[in-house]
């Protein structure tokens, strides 16, 4: 495994090949089976193939027209009523202060790096795409406002290998007992 994470890149460039369905279904399976706090699974994926919608996406992905080159986008998303009652009226963005809206980032976030390393291992591609908004996303793809939006992947048979980006040091980022 450590190589899988050691060799991920994130891939701006794609053959202009199709990712067949059956891998998509396999790592979708793999983020199914990521861990969620209260076993709650708040994960949502919604998998784009149409040239017209990626467009679309891609316009509110800040205009990265590189995103184009994958042949699929999966639309990670993140469903706080797995935390929260239909009961209670919520309209999420990027400054919504739910302590909910935090859990379920953090678990949907996990579910999507299995995806990525899944990815990885399948011989595909991907790079992790969140520079939107809410509100402009959402209405794209019929999401309700109530649902979070945490990234679209680029998914697709890699053009390019990048190289190596540089890591802090072991010691850096390890404290023993306390800060």
């Amino acid at each position: 495994m450590i190589e899988q994470i050691k060799n991920r890149r994130s891939i701006r460039r794609y053959l202009d090949i199709p990712v067949e369905d059956n891998k998509i279904i396999q790592l979708l399976g793999s983020a199914r089976l990521a861990p969620s706090g209260d076993n709650t699974q708040p994960w949502h994926f919604i998998i784009v193939k149409s040239e017209e919608i990626r467009q679309k996406l891609t316009e509110v992905s800040n205009k990265q027209k590189w995103m184009l080159s994958a042949p699929v986008f999966i639309v990670c998303v993140a469903d706080i009523r797995s935390r929260v009652a239909n009961n209670i009226e919520l309209s999420l963005n990027e400054t919504s202060p739910q302590l909910e809206l935090k859990q379920i980032i953090r678990d949907t976030s996990i579910a999507i790096e299995h995806i990525v390393l899944e990815a990885n291992n399948l011989g595909l591609g991907t790079c992790w795409v969140a520079w939107f908004t809410q509100e402009e996303i959402r209405p794209i793809l019929n999401i309700p406002s109530d649902k979070y939006v945490v990234c679209i992947l680029t998914l697709g048979y890699a053009s390019e290998s990048p190289k190596d980006r540089p890591r802090k040091k072991i010691e850096e980022i390890i404290h023993r007992e306390s800060w």
